[in-house]
């Protein structure tokens, strides 16, 4: 089976180092805020030039964090994309506020600006950009509107950690760290990945960094003396272990996912019928997902045919946020908004992680050739 993320094989040439860290992690048996919790926030907001990391039980909570620390009160509106994963709609409506869901644009996926202008409004609150599979959202665009109304951004870098932004003056900075506050997630199958759950908040605000952090402990900063309403969220001493060893590969994790997309690309591309993943001039995409649009009545029989020939495929998101049950009476949304309700017909996921094989590739693609030469 031609599997999603293979961590067996990324993971390989690691994995002595690895279980050495867990084994040393277990022997200190301080499981919970152990000596390489701090170190691996340090060492990752050094990746990403951050001033503080605050390290989080897992991706949704650290948006929860977020909102929290900036105030979000009960009533407030969040302007969130309606194609993504729900963990921004929903730390928002957990929180008392509305989710209100904008437009994408069709070739990245990502938030569009000229959607998000529209749905604003005097009770914004934030805006919650998605960098999603990989690509970074136009920051540039989504900042102006920020600093014209005094709306709090809240990067979800929870698929896209290592990607870069890139501004008209050509300088260049870490997804995550362009907004007031960003937050990203450990899940397995992301590029950087621990063996369970875990999460991250970077700001460059002092002020917000030790509110953050006394949230995530009960809302204290001092033992037993509590600041805040907060929560109960950290990230465990072993899976900070394991983040530590992964942390020095990212770069050349990310490296070898560009270059299969780059190979995806080169032999996928005479299929007029295959959208091939934009990659656009306002970051750079390090493809978490290499996510093609194809008809709408081909997908489904497309994903069968992989299945039958052994090939793992995934459709992210199969419907657009706002038609969900869940929020059909808790959200607003753009009324003028096409593409994130057309698109999840037509979006298909293929194989891509850290050292996927070219063989696997070609075996992925001549799937697919063979499946459009005979239908």
């Amino acid at each position: 089976m031609i599997k999603m993320v293979d961590l067996h094989k990324q993971d390989g040439c690691i994995r002595n180092d690895i279980d050495k860290a867990i084994a040393d992690a277990v022997d200190e048996c301080a499981f919970i805020k152990g000596t390489e919790v701090g170190t691996f926030e340090a060492e990752l907001a050094h990746y990403v030039n951050a001033k503080y990391c605050i390290s989080c039980g897992n991706g949704t909570d650290a948006i929860t964090l977020a909102l929290m620390a900036v105030g979000l009160r009960p009533g407030d509106e969040v302007i969130v994309p309606a194609f993504s994963f729900v963990a921004a709609a929903e730390a928002v409506a957990l929180l008392g506020g509305k989710p209100v869901f904008a437009d994408i644009d069709p070739r990245t996926f990502n938030i569009d600006c000229e959607s998000v202008e529209r749905v604003v409004s005097k009770r914004t609150k934030a805006i919650i950009p998605v960098h999603l599979f990989g690509q970074p959202c136009n920051m540039t665009g989504l900042m102006k509107i920020a600093s014209n109304t005094g709306i709090v951004l809240i990067e979800d870098n929870a698929q896209s950690l290592g990607a870069k932004c890139i501004f008209p003056d050509g300088s260049k900075q870490f997804a995550g760290t362009v907004g007031t506050i960003g937050c990203t997630s450990f899940f397995p199958s992301k590029i950087l990945g621990c063996y369970g759950d875990g999460g991250a908040v970077f700001t460059d605000s002092r002020e917000l960094a030790e509110k953050i952090k006394a949230l995530a402990s009960h809302g204290q900063s001092i033992k037993y003396r509590h600041e805040y309403i907060g929560l109960n969220s950290r990230l465990d001493t072993v899976q900070a272990a394991v983040l530590r060893v992964k942390l020095p590969h990212v770069d050349k994790w990310i490296f070898h996912r560009r270059r299969a997309a780059a190979n995806y690309n080169d032999m996928l591309s005479d299929l007029e019928m295959i959208g091939l993943p934009h990659e656009d001039s306002v970051g750079i995409h390090v493809y978490h997902q290499y996510t093609l649009t194809v008809p709408e009545d081909d997908r489904d029989k497309l994903r069968r045919r992989l299945l039958e020939n052994g090939i793992e495929s995934m459709v992210y998101y199969s419907e657009a946020l706002h038609t969900q049950p869940a929020y059909s009476g808790v959200c607003s949304y753009d009324k003028e908004m096409l593409n994130a309700v057309r698109l999840p017909a037509s979006v298909l996921s293929l194989p891509i992680y850290g050292n996927i094989s070219d063989i696997d590739q070609e075996v992925i693609v001549d799937t697919i050739r063979k499946f459009y030469k005979h239908n």
